[in-house]
C-alpha cells in the first residue's frame, strides 16, 4: 500500500542527483522525471532495513492511543526528537503550512540540516510507526474475527436450546389442547344422555303436576318465560 509521505519526503541526496541528472540528461518529453528511480529505490533501501512487522513486547490497554501502540512496538526514540510526528506538525506549522510543497519541503530540510538530522532517519521513523500500526491493526481484525467466531457458536448453541424449547412447549400446547378436545367431547355425549334421562324423568313427572319442575334443556341455558309473561 502506497505511503503518502513516500512520495512526500525525500533525502537531500535524491533531490542532488535529482539536479545532476536532469543537467546531464538529453530533452525527452517521453522519459520519465530524472532522479524519480533513484529516490525510489532509496525508499525501498529504507524500507528493507527495517523489520517488517515488529513484535509487541508489552500488551495494549487503549488501542485509541497511539502513544502505546509505538511504545508497546519498541520505536526507538527519533535523533534528536525529529520523528515523523514532529515533522509532520512542522509542516502544519502557521508559519509555513500555507506555502507551497517544495518551499516546505525545503524549510523542513534546513531545519533537520542545522539539527544534525538524516531525512533518512525520519523516514525510518515513519516507516517503524506505520508498520507498527498495521500490524496492531492486523492484531485487532484477528481478535475481531476470532470474537465473531466464538459468539456465532454460542449463538448457534442458543438457539438451538431456544428451538428444542419451543419444540417442547409446543408439544405440551398441541397436548392440552387434544386434552381439552377430548374432555369437551366426553361432556357433549354425557349431556345429550343427561337430557334424555331427565326427558325421561320429566315425562313421568308430567302425569301428576301441572306445572312440571323437570329441566330437560342446557343449565347454562336462559329461563323459559312464566305463564304470565306469556300471557301479557
Amino acid at each position: 500500500m502506497s505511503k503518502k509521505w513516500y512520495n512526500y519526503i525525500v533525502s537531500v541526496d535524491d533531490a542532488a542527483d535529482a539536479g545532476q541528472e536532469s543537467q546531464n540528461a538529453k530533452p525527452n518529453s517521453t522519459t520519465a522525471p530524472a532522479g524519480a528511480k533513484s529516490a525510489a529505490q532509496s525508499v525501498a533501501e529504507i524500507a528493507s532495513s527495517i523489520a517488517s512487522e515488529p513484535k509487541f513486547t508489552t500488551p495494549i490497554s487503549d488501542p485509541t492511543s497511539f502513544d502505546e501502540i509505538y511504545k508497546a512496538a519498541e520505536i526507538p526514540p527519533a535523533p534528536q526528537g525529529y520523528s515523523i510526528l514532529k515533522v509532520s506538525q512542522m509542516l502544519e506549522s502557521e508559519h509555513i503550512r500555507n506555502l507551497p510543497s517544495d518551499v516546505k519541503r525545503s524549510s523542513v530540510l534546513v531545519a533537520l540540516d542545522a539539527a544534525g538530522v538524516d531525512i533518512k532517519e525520519v523516514i525510518q521513523d515513519a516507516i517503524r510507526r506505520d508498520r507498527a500500526l498495521d500490524t496492531y491493526e492486523r492484531v485487532q481484525q484477528r481478535a475481531a474475527e476470532e470474537l465473531e467466531a466464538r459468539k456465532n457458536k454460542e449463538n448457534s448453541e442458543f438457539q438451538a436450546q431456544i428451538d428444542k424449547y419451543v419444540t417442547e412447549q409446543r408439544a405440551k400446547i398441541q397436548s392440552n389442547n387434544e386434552e381439552v378436545s377430548r374432555e369437551k367431547q366426553r361432556f357433549t355425549g354425557w349431556r345429550l344422555k343427561k337430557q334424555q334421562e331427565e326427558k325421561k324423568i320429566a315425562e313421568a313427572v308430567g302425569y301428576f303436576v301441572t306445572e312440571n319442575p323437570i329441566t330437560t334443556g342446557d343449565v347454562n341455558a336462559p329461563p323459559p318465560p312464566s305463564k304470565t309473561a306469556q300471557r301479557s
